[in-house]
């Protein structure tokens, strides 16, 4: 045996181990808000949105895809990337993340602080809320990577399980869930589509996926094969998960003429509407789903995002890439966690300023877009070796998703700024 296929072998991890952090970006980015957004759609439109949804899974696909193989053939995190494309990718990048993290803190704390209020009255929204960032900060602090994705697992399989249970409770039409894979907008529902095809399944998580490899121990381009598995089955559990949910939605909510509130209350209300169907225990069986998916978001943000600050945070102040102040359980990680989890308290009691929220839509519209267009010049140019660089089909689809997001992030501005 040659030493090229020995260090193949070495470096191609047993099949159990081809799924980890392409599992862990889909649930990090699929929280209680897209389910609600999914739903909501799927109460007012049946399954006429259903290929939006579908067609969001496919966008992270190439998305995630380009960051992976950005990571894997340069050595590089995103970060390092976008600063060789001119200090202008700084300026916006920082800001975001602070902000970002300030904003999303107090409603990640929120959203997971319903469903356990639901469940155990003894305490309020606000206090649980608190309990669950605590106790997200205690997971991740440490930064052990492989604790981290058990958990993260843990959750996914709760989803998993409570929504398609939910949708298979409905008894679902098949031959309508075909018909809404014929991509038609129905009338007035142009936003929807925008944010269901732009929403689901993760926005600044998505750049966090070449972190959470290399955490893995998947570094090299040997990796590339099981990079491509990996992202390609985790999204496809997750638009299962999209799907279940629009079918609840669609059967359970549209059928009947029941609205269902925006926000994170939604699911509550859908929580009463199964209970009060198919009795007390389905309801909470609901909830502790609900609470897996607000909760896998909230521990996903406080490890992923956390590395990305820190990677910045070290670029910035010219550390070496392998100063452990740049990396997971390092001094700008634990910084990035204590951020995301105390200051944001505050927002809990005193109310969100309407400046900040401003802000935050602003900066975070223009993420996606940012994402797209620096992933497509970077894989495009000299940056990347030439065999990783993106063949016409990788530019067509990035291309697709870059003007898919520009106009989502058009609409967000304008709705952003229609609410100030």
């Amino acid at each position: 045996m040659s030493q090229q296929t020995r260090d193949d072998l070495t470096d191609t991890p047993p099949r159990w181990k081809l799924l980890g952090p392409g599992l862990v970006v889909a649930a990090t980015g699929v929280g209680a808000a897209d389910l609600v957004a999914t739903l909501v759609a799927g109460s007012q439109y049946g399954y006429a949105l259903l290929w939006c949804a579908v067609l969001g899974c496919l966008m992270k696909i190439v998305l995630v895809e380009g960051a992976g193989r950005w990571s894997l053939a340069t050595g590089k995190t995103i970060y390092e990337g976008w600063t060789s494309l001119g200090r202008w990718t700084t300026w916006y990048f920082g800001p975001y993340i602070v902000v970002w993290g300030f904003v999303y803190g107090a409603a990640a704390m929120a959203g997971t602080g319903l469903p356990l209020h639901s469940l155990f009255p003894v305490l309020s929204v606000k206090a649980w809320g608190i309990i669950s960032g605590l106790a997200g900060l205690a997971l991740v602090w440490s930064g052990r990577y492989g604790v981290f994705e058990k958990v993260l697992g843990i959750f996914v399989l709760l989803m998993f399980v409570t929504m398609v249970g939910a949708a298979a409770l409905t008894l679902p039409n098949l031959g309508e869930i075909a018909t809404g894979l014929v991509p038609l907008v129905p009338g007035g529902g142009l936003v929807y589509v925008l944010s269901l095809a732009g929403g689901v399944g993760g926005t600044i998580t998505l750049a966090a996926y070449g972190y959470w490899l290399r955490e893995k121990g998947w570094i090299t381009p040997r990796h590339m094969r099981v990079m491509r598995i990996d992202n390609s089955v985790a999204y496809a559990v997750t638009g299962l998960f999209v799907v279940a949910t629009l079918i609840v939605g669609a059967e359970l909510l549209y059928s009947a003429g029941i609205a269902v509130s925006t926000g994170d209350q939604g699911l509550l209300d859908l929580s009463q509407v199964l209970a009060d169907r198919y009795g007390r225990a389905a309801g909470t069986v609901f909830l502790v789903g609900f609470w897996a998916a607000a909760m896998s978001s909230l521990v996903g943000v406080w490890n992923g995002v956390s590395l990305m600050f820190a990677d910045f945070v070290g670029h910035v102040r010219g550390l070496d890439a392998e100063d452990p102040a740049r990396r997971a359980g390092g001094t700008w990680y634990r910084a990035y966690i204590l951020w995301l989890t105390f200051p944001p308290m505050v927002m809990l009691f005193l109310g969100q300023p309407v400046w900040l929220i401003l802000a935050y839509g602003v900066l975070g519209a223009f993420f996606m877009p940012f994402l797209a267009v620096t992933l497509m010049w970077l894989l495009n140019s000299d940056r990347t070796p030439r065999e990783w660089r993106n063949k016409l089909h990788s530019n067509l689809a990035m291309g697709l998703c870059a003007l898919a997001f520009l106009a989502l992030c058009v609409n967000e501005v304008r709705k952003a700024v229609t609410a100030a």
